[in-house]
């Protein structure tokens, strides 16, 4: 069942209650039951106003503020312990005992009120300042809520790492990037229309993967025009990571304290660590630049340049990385062919030998 449904469906059977006990209440007071009813829908109609207005307000934000306000409410009775309300001055005021009451008030209102908002604007880290001796558990990355953005959901390695199990948990799927997948879906244009496609393809795919929760967040956030600003202030909401593969995205969400995992810094993390002497099998895919040279490519896309392998293109053969040149795309790695490698052919082809290259030009 839809969420929104469910919600709804939750505040109408509220409503039906609070008009019920309006009218229990009015008809045991013998007073008219139209009176009741009017009264318990009014006050069911302030619970439902008052659940719109805190729709954003978490369970994690409730509990902060409960021991914010129990932190405040007992700084204030420690403050009020100081029985300075016995003095023959004050008892000499007149109404002294309303003028304490209303002090008394003011001073648990206040220290109340400064607690509990503090305690909402801190981390669960701080609160081990607050609480002598407890320490709360730090979220693991599996535990952390993940919004993710419409440039990583039409990447497609999403679904993918989930089902290695390196993430999980809850992955939000704010309501404006499906509706964006959905608009490049429909698009006139065949380029767009795949790319929208592809996106919808991997909400399938991560729905269906085990130990996984995927949830539509049905928060449009119609005030704010940029996708990036609604990701970010729901990602503060909700005390999630956002998932992307955006850099500036990234930037801009981290300089505003929300955690950014990004596909792209991490598939450069995975690449091998490349150096000379290692040794690799590798299919040569084009000539070089220089003459003689052949071209492959390793999994993750880094690029080998083999020397004296230009009549063996198409091939697949034992190399040696010699050297690497660092340059402003990366990596430029150098080898060279394997003296008495088999090449790798397909079944009824006669093995080559790199044993006498060619000699250079």
């Amino acid at each position: 069942m839809d969420s929104t449904l469910s919600i709804n469906i939750i505040r109408g059977i509220v409503l039906a209650i609070c008009i019920a006990i309006g009218m229990i209440i009015a008809k045991s007071f013998e007073a008219g039951v139209h009176l009741g009813a009017t009264a318990g829908a009014c006050y069911g109609a302030l619970l439902i106003i008052l659940d719109h207005l805190l729709r954003y307000f978490t369970f994690r934000g409730f509990s902060h503020g409960t021991i914010g306000l129990m932190v405040g409410l007992f700084c204030a009775w420690l403050i009020l312990r100081v029985n300075f309300f016995d003095n023959i001055w004050f008892r000499g005021i007149e109404n002294h005992e309303t003028i304490e009451n209303v002090i008394k008030l003011t001073v648990y209102t206040g220290l109340g009120f400064l607690g509990t908002m503090l305690a909402l604007r801190s981390n669960r880290e701080e609160f081990s300042f607050i609480i002598p001796y407890v320490r709360f558990r730090q979220d693991s990355l599996v535990d952390q809520p993940l919004i993710v953005d419409t440039n990583v959901i039409i990447d497609g390695r999403l679904p993918k790492v989930c089902e290695t199990g390196f993430l999980g948990g809850t992955i939000i799927i704010p309501r404006f990037v499906l509706d964006e997948l959905h608009i490049l879906a429909d698009a006139p244009d065949v380029i767009k229309s795949e790319r929208g496609k592809r996106g919808l393809e991997s909400i399938e795919q991560l729905k269906q993967t085990p130990c996984l929760q995927v949830s539509i967040h049905e928060s449009r956030m119609e005030a704010e025009a940029l996708v990036d600003t609604k990701l970010i202030q729901l990602a503060r909401r909700l005390y999630a990571h956002i998932a992307t593969n955006d850099a500036n995205l990234g930037k801009v969400a981290q300089l505003q304290g929300v955690k950014v995992l990004n596909f792209n810094d991490l598939a450069r993390a995975l690449r091998p660590t490349v150096s000379p002497g290692d040794h690799l099998e590798l299919t040569l895919m084009k000539e070089g630049r220089d003459e003689n040279q052949a071209v492959g490519y390793l999994p993750d896309g880094t690029m080998i340049v083999v020397n004296r392998a230009v009549q063996l293109l198409g091939k697949t053969v034992e190399v040696v990385v010699s050297g690497a040149l660092p340059t402003s795309a990366g990596r430029l790695i150098f080898a060279d062919l394997q003296q008495n490698s088999l090449l790798v052919e397909e079944p009824g082809n006669q093995a080559q030998t790199a044993e006498n290259p060619p000699p250079a030009a």
